[in-house]
């Protein structure tokens, strides 16, 4: 017991030292403000550093995000087929499915696969 305390102590003042020392070597001066703009050119910006996300590039990663979960949802399914019973897997399953479907319809009828205007 009293090893695994000196263990645990041991180690949360390492890591409190490298912490520590990461912070202070790492420190940011005033002299890097000017690293940290956009331009290092020397001119002003005529516009901004930063454009405007696609709205459309957006809808399209959710839907990627959307069906990236729906195959993890669906996976265990498969592996729990033989202990369920029949007719609530199937239900289970096809519903699941229909309502990923309506979904996909939906997005399709709004507009937002269509990867050029």
């Amino acid at each position: 017991m009293v090893f695994m305390m000196i263990l645990i102590s041991l180690v949360l003042i390492i890591a409190t030292v490298v912490m520590l020392l990461s912070s202070i070597l790492a420190k940011k001066t005033i002299l890097d403000r000017e690293k940290n703009s956009p331009f290092e050119c020397g001119f002003d910006p005529k516009g901004s550093a930063r454009l405007p996300f696609s709205l459309r590039f957006f809808l399209i990663a959710v839907i990627f995000l959307i069906f990236d979960v729906e195959i993890t949802l669906l996976l265990p399914l498969a592996s729990i087929m033989n202990f369920t019973n029949m007719k609530s897997w199937m239900f289970t399953g096809i519903f699941f499915l229909i309502i990923l479907l309506l979904g996909l319809y939906h997005e399709w009828n709004q507009g937002a696969l269509e990867w050029a205007s």
